[in-house]
């Protein structure tokens, strides 16, 4: 668990970025990261610290952040420290100030909310498509053979049957760009007062099948039967075909969960608690990947890649 000293955080904040008087607030919001919420004069940010193993991934998120933003969707961009970083680090910890982004997480139960959920990644992924981030990650990270797959019988299996159905997509046909790799409904804020929305929580600077973060989008409001608005909205600005979508979506959702198996499968042996209070809230991550994994390798034709129903 990531743990950072106020004092020395409060001293961090005024030698790299001049903010001496800064009021200082634990938020802890995610399961990969420390977060605080700062204020000083009036203006706020968010201060968010990463394992030191997640430094140059980190930094990779900040610098695609700042690609969004430039594009006009308000992405929680780096404060460049005193010295010219994007980070500072506290006892080897690496450490970062974004901007603040105004507004409120998305919940995307209502079709307004899908909508714009599904309208906002479109328009991240039109502007990132022909962004390069140097040294920039390739999709994707699961490794069927790793050792901590074994943590339950069932996961090796379930995580490589998903691999497979992936793999069968032929993947290089795809639409690829820059990922966000993450786009759950809170890392959506809508501004109510300007009807601005932005996505934040840009951890990583990975190149990937722009299928995977929407299918991260529809696993999250509760899977494809529960996300004709969101996808729809998606489709609507024409950043990939329908074929596609209709071709890969499902397979895709898949691999999805497969990802959230072997994400709860590396917590539980690593016994990894960021973000959270007890073991049993990675058991229950584990069991959820399990279910649906479950549900759609029976929903999935041997062979066939259903995807999103059309109205």
């Amino acid at each position: 668990m990531l743990v950072i000293d106020n004092g020395k955080l409060r001293a961090c904040l005024a030698a790299h970025w001049g903010l001496a008087d800064a009021a200082v607030q634990v938020h802890n919001g995610g399961m990969n990261s420390a977060t605080w919420f700062v204020s000083e004069g009036g203006e706020r940010w968010v201060a968010k610290a990463v394992a030191p193993g997640s430094r140059r991934s980190f930094m990779g998120g900040l610098q695609v952040a700042a690609h969004v933003e430039a594009a006009g969707v308000p992405a929680g961009t780096p404060v460049v420290t005193r010295h010219g970083s994007l980070v500072a680090d506290v006892d080897g910890v690496p450490l970062g100030l974004l901007n603040w982004v105004a507004g409120s997480g998305l919940l995307g139960r209502s079709p307004d909310e899908q909508r714009l959920i599904g309208a906002t990644l479109a328009r991240v992924h039109a502007a990132l498509r022909s962004v390069t981030i140097k040294d920039a990650d390739r999709f994707h990270w699961v490794d069927a053979r790793a050792a901590h797959l074994a943590v339950r019988p069932w996961v090796r299996p379930s995580v490589a049957a998903a691999l497979a159905g992936y793999e069968a997509l032929d993947v290089g046909s795809l639409s690829w760009g820059l990922l966000h790799t993450d786009p759950a409904p809170e890392a959506f804020r809508l501004d109510r007062k300007t009807g601005e929305c932005g996505l934040i929580d840009w951890s990583i600077a990975m190149s990937g099948p722009l299928l995977y973060d929407l299918a991260s989008a529809v696993m999250y409001v509760g899977g494809i039967d529960n996300a004709d608005y969101l996808v729809e909205a998606y489709l609507e600005s024409k950043t990939m075909t329908r074929a596609e979508v209709e071709h890969g979506l499902l397979a895709m959702l898949r691999f999805r969960w497969a990802v959230q198996a072997d994400y709860f499968a590396r917590r539980l042996v690593a016994d990894d608690l960021t973000g959270i209070t007890s073991a049993a809230d990675n058991e229950v991550g584990l069991e959820n990947a399990h279910r649906w994994l479950g549900r759609l390798a029976a929903k999935e034709p041997s062979g066939a890649h259903r995807g999103h129903k059309t109205a």
